[in-house]
Parts: C-alpha cells; structure tokens; sequence
C-alpha cells in the first residue's frame, strides 16, 4: 500500500502532494514498483496536529481520488479518513477501501456507511486522538488490550453488516516507542482474529529516534522493521517507499519458502 498525501504537513514532507502532475507521477511510479493498493490522506495525524473539519478534508481529498481514478482506473484506491461523509464521497469517485484511523470512534455514522458501501474496512487502534494520543500513553499490557479492543470492534462491525476486515495495530498511534516493538514482537498474536493485517510503520518515529535520525534517514530502519512484521505475520505493508518493500517481501517470502 503506497502512501500519497494530500495534507500540507504530514510527518514525512517528501509524502505530500498537491493535486497535480506530482501526484499522478508518484502514484504511476508506485503502481509499477509494486503497489496493490494506493492510500490518499488530506489529514494530518501526526501527533499534535491540528484536525481538519469533513468539509475541509472532503475539499483536499475528493479532487485527488477523482484525479487518479481517471489516470488510474484499475489501481485499488483507499481513503484515509474518520469521517463517514467523506469516505461515502471518496468510494462515489473511485475509492474502493476505507481505512478509519479513529475505528468508528470519531464519527459514529462509521460503520453503517462502511456497511452500506459494502467495501473493506481497515480498523485501526488508536489510544485518544490524533492531538493527545502521544500525552503518556499507557497500557497494562499492550497487546492484550489492543487484542480486547478488535474482538469488541469486530462484533460491532459484524453486527452492522461489515464482513471484509483489515486489522491495524497502529504504531505510532498512542504508543511509546517500547509499545511499538512490543506489538512488532508479538504481532502473530492477532492472527487469532482472523483478519488480514496491516503493518504501518513507514519512517515513524519509533524509528528515526531509536537510530537518532530524521524521517528522511530512516529508509534502511524502515526496512529491517518491514522484515520482521513479514516474518511474524504481517499482510499488508503501507509504506512511503514501495520498491524498497517489494524488495523487502520478495526476499522475505522466497525465505519463508526455503
């Protein structure tokens, strides 16, 4: 899954995209590295950041899906959004994924409209919300809670009428850097749930400061942290970089097979 913002101030500055000749070429280039699904975002939702309104981030995004629709008509396009109003616009302009950072918890009308839409669902932890998750997160035991919390939202969504699930753990998002390798650790631990699973670890944090870095330098971390999510049972990849992670499950499958 290749990563195209459309915010004007997310983490990684390289990601972000105006809705122009940029966007379509690092979406092509995804596209022929390897990308099977493209993930377009206006909402920044790096710690702190400030959160757009549906109709702010409507604005940014809905040109974007429409623009690579067009280029693109048989790319998998996914919508990075907590708002069941623009997720509806997004799969009317050619999203066929939505992937909810906020698990339903922002916008209650979530999980009727995913259910309505009848699309896969990438339900995603979070402890808090974008601007406090990274005030002292705490956990007894991280993946235990984090086990409890997609058990009660998967009913939920069952109950709604959603079938196609994708499990997020969502590094990075109310988690400490020992969090984060603690469910990198024992991330096999969430096949119990019977979902495809979704490792988004991209130049985060957890990265750049274990290796006393910057965003921009953590490719090569990015990598080694891509191939231990493989070795223990990670499904999709979301990543700035898709031939460096192409490489990274060819080489990591070919060794699973040996």
């Amino acid at each position: 899954m290749g990563i195209l913002n459309v915010a004007h101030d997310s983490f990684y500055a390289p990601s972000r995209h105006a809705v122009n000749e940029s966007l379509l070429h690092t979406a092509e280039k995804m596209l022929k590295a390897g990308a099977a699904i493209l993930d377009i975002g206006g909402q920044s939702t790096r710690p702190g950041s400030i959160t757009l309104s549906a109709q702010e981030e409507a604005g940014a995004v809905i040109p974007a899906v429409t623009a690579l629709h067009k280029a693109f008509p048989d790319a998998l396009l996914s919508i990075d959004t907590f708002y069941s109003a623009v997720a509806t616009e997004a799969v009317a302009a050619g999203a066929v994924i939505i992937n909810d950072i906020s698990a339903g918890t922002i916008d209650p009308n979530m999980f009727p409209a995913v259910a309505a839409l009848n699309v896969p669902y990438i339900l995603m932890h979070m402890q808090g919300r974008p601007d406090t998750m990274q005030l002292r997160p705490r956990y007894k035991d991280v993946t235990l809670e984090l086990l409890d919390f997609f058990i009660e939202k998967l009913a939920l969504l069952r109950t709604a009428g959603v079938r196609d699930v994708v499990i997020d753990p969502g590094f990075g998002f109310g988690k400490t850097n020992v969090h984060n390798f603690t469910l990198l650790k024992n991330l096999r631990h969430f096949s119990m749930l019977n979902c495809p699973l979704l490792l988004g670890v991209s130049r985060k944090g957890t990265i750049y400061r274990t290796l006393g870095t910057t965003a921009e330098d953590a490719l090569n971390g990015t990598t080694v942290l891509h191939t231990i999510g493989l070795m223990n049972g990670a499904n999709i990849l979301r990543v700035h970089d898709v031939r460096e992670a192409m490489e990274a499950i060819l080489l990591t499958d070919r060794y699973q097979q040996s």
